[in-house]
């Protein structure tokens, strides 16, 4: 699977191979509700707080004698029944609201919504976005350029969510030059995740080769690195017994 790489100009530079294991897998939508859903609770920060009757200052005295009031039995005014008493079955904020998702889960479901998104030609691939120094007009004139592209005219024109830049380091000049405009987003590559990449329209990646590696490392390389030793390990093992077999083998050939 091949893509196109543009400049800062948009004009074509050369072409990039996609891993099929990234930027090639069928659309799984009930994965990615399941991270998305996963993600967002655990981003969730509850808020809402409301103050029981053991929360609620006073009510130590008993409102009146049990018997001979003629009225109904009260323990205390701060009973949810009262007015300015506690509330009952309202919000807590020590609600935890957070959902387990496995690093496999979350790894699939990015690279499947990353081939989503390739499909539907919303990926633009640009070999390097340099500004020497911060300047709005230099950020508008990249995406007057980026969006020259076919397929990307809507790149300045949407409103809203229009487009996340990814870098592949910290660039101060890149970040502070597209922060005066709302529908443009940017970030390190190393930090996106499902929900980042759902919520814009367009994904621009610089510096595609060191990203791409990046992002098939979110897989491959803690699971070869974890297995290895594990590997070398029972060869050892292997190797012992046979070696045992061996000695244990001669060793009834020279009592016979």
């Amino acid at each position: 699977m091949e893509s196109k790489i543009y400049n800062q100009s948009g004009k074509e530079t050369g072409k990039i191979t996609l891993p099929d294991s990234v930027f090639g897998l069928s659309w799984n939508g009930d994965l990615v509700h399941q991270v998305v859903v996963a993600m967002q609770s655990n981003s969730r920060t509850p808020v809402a707080h409301t103050k029981d009757r053991s929360d609620v200052r006073g009510g130590g005295k008993k409102p009146w004698k049990q018997k001979g009031t003629g009225r109904a039995r009260h323990g205390s005014s701060r009973s949810p029944i009262w007015v300015g008493g506690g509330v009952a079955h309202g919000p807590r904020n020590e609600k935890d609201y957070k959902k387990k998702i496995n690093k496999k889960m979350s790894a699939k479901a990015l690279y499947t919504v990353l081939s989503e998104k390739l499909r539907n030609g919303e990926i633009i691939f640009v070999d390097s976005l340099k500004f020497d120094s911060i300047k709005t007009s230099d950020a508008k004139n990249t995406l007057k350029s980026l969006s020259g592209i076919s397929g990307f005219e809507m790149l300045l024109k949407k409103r809203n969510n229009a487009t996340l830049i990814t870098t592949i380091g910290k660039d101060l000049n890149i970040y502070k030059s597209f922060s005066n405009f709302n529908n443009i987003a940017t970030q390190e590559f190393r930090n996106i995740n499902t929900v980042d990449v759902l919520n814009y329209k367009y994904l621009v990646i610089t510096e595609p080769k060191e990203s791409i590696e990046f992002v098939v490392s979110k897989l491959g390389s803690k699971k070869s690195e974890k297995e290895e030793p594990k590997k070398v390990e029972n060869e050892k093992k292997s190797e012992s017994v046979a070696k045992k077999d061996v000695k244990d083998k001669v060793g009834d050939s020279k009592e016979k």
